[in-house]
């Protein structure tokens, strides 16, 4: 699988234990920043990770930021990307089976190393259902706001 990942200062640490776990499992990850706990703003990393994802069908996206929701917040004002806030292994398996999310978000300040990698295994496990959830998200993606 091939992922792009982006945080802010406030996830610098989770960011870059989650790009060695990715790689060490044979995924393909694009770091696109930032590389220094230098305050920046999260939705410049939203838009970086939003637009490589949309550009390269089949990608997957990662934002990490101290809660997740600032980031989850900005993915999810493009249209094509479901983003979604996941705390647990629970709720990354359920973004990508009814969901067919496309970026998963998550908190530094929330979820330590061993949980968030437990979420991206998830997300990795799973996948789109299809099925009755076909129409939901078209529905999504059908919004205009």
């Amino acid at each position: 699988m091939r992922f792009y990942i982006g945080t802010d200062h406030a996830g610098i640490d989770l960011k870059d234990a989650t790009v060695a776990m990715l790689r060490s499992k044979g995924h393909e990850v694009e770091d696109l920043g930032p590389y220094n706990k230098d305050r920046v703003d999260y939705p410049d990393y939203a838009v970086k990770v939003c637009e490589s994802v949309l550009k390269n069908a089949g990608t997957q996206g990662i934002l990490i930021c101290g809660s997740g929701i600032g980031m989850s917040m900005s993915a999810n004002r493009f249209h094509g990307i479901r983003a979604a806030l996941c705390h647990d292994a629970y709720t990354a398996q359920m973004a990508r089976n009814h969901n067919d999310a496309n970026i998963l978000c998550f908190g530094e300040r929330v979820v330590g190393q061993g949980v968030a990698e437990s979420i991206v295994d998830s997300w990795i496990a799973s996948s789109f259902e299809g099925g009755r959830h076909c129409g939901r998200v078209d529905k999504i993606e059908a919004i205009e706001g």
